[in-house]
């Protein structure tokens, strides 16, 4: 394994083990429910939107390391930004993991920042749903969709 690839590695483990932004947000202006079923991944994405705007994002719930990382990794490259960004940068971290980097400009803005350690998820398709879940969920909670989101 390769230096960059350890730390890549490092750095999902502790957003999995310690992952930031974690916890229920009682006065958010909308939020949804995801639920890996092939992993048993379940979440609950919270986001206090005005307009446009992402002013604070949060996350709870269980599941495996990637999960749990890319929802922390997430709320930090989204918080303070706006929905657009949030949308862009869902397409390009979608096209990230799942190998098809080529159909975008990975370097235009916004930037993939951190969440280009979850890049390796591409070599395990079963944990791309893992690493995509906090996302769709996410999406799901800007558009207002009651719906729990399923990785199925």
């Amino acid at each position: 394994m390769s230096d960059l690839e350890d730390l890549y590695q490092e750095m999902i483990l502790d957003h999995g083990r310690r992952p930031r932004n974690s916890g229920a947000m009682p006065d958010a202006t909308c939020q949804a429910e995801g639920f890996n079923p092939l992993c048993g991944d379940r979440i609950t994405v919270y986001a206090k939107v005005s307009g446009d705007q992402i002013n604070a994002l949060s996350f709870e719930g269980s599941g495996c390391a990637i999960s749990q990382a890319s929802a922390s990794l997430m709320t930090e490259a989204l918080k303070q930004t706006n929905t657009n960004t949030a949308t862009e940068l869902f397409e390009k971290f979608q096209n990230l993991v799942t190998g098809k980097e080529e159909l975008i400009d990975i370097e235009a803005p916004p930037s993939l920042g951190k969440l280009e350690v979850l890049r390796g998820v591409q070599r395990f398709p079963t944990r791309v749903k893992c690493a995509t879940l906090a996302w769709h969920t996410l999406m799901a909670a800007i558009r207002g969709n009651a719906d729990t989101v399923t990785t199925e």
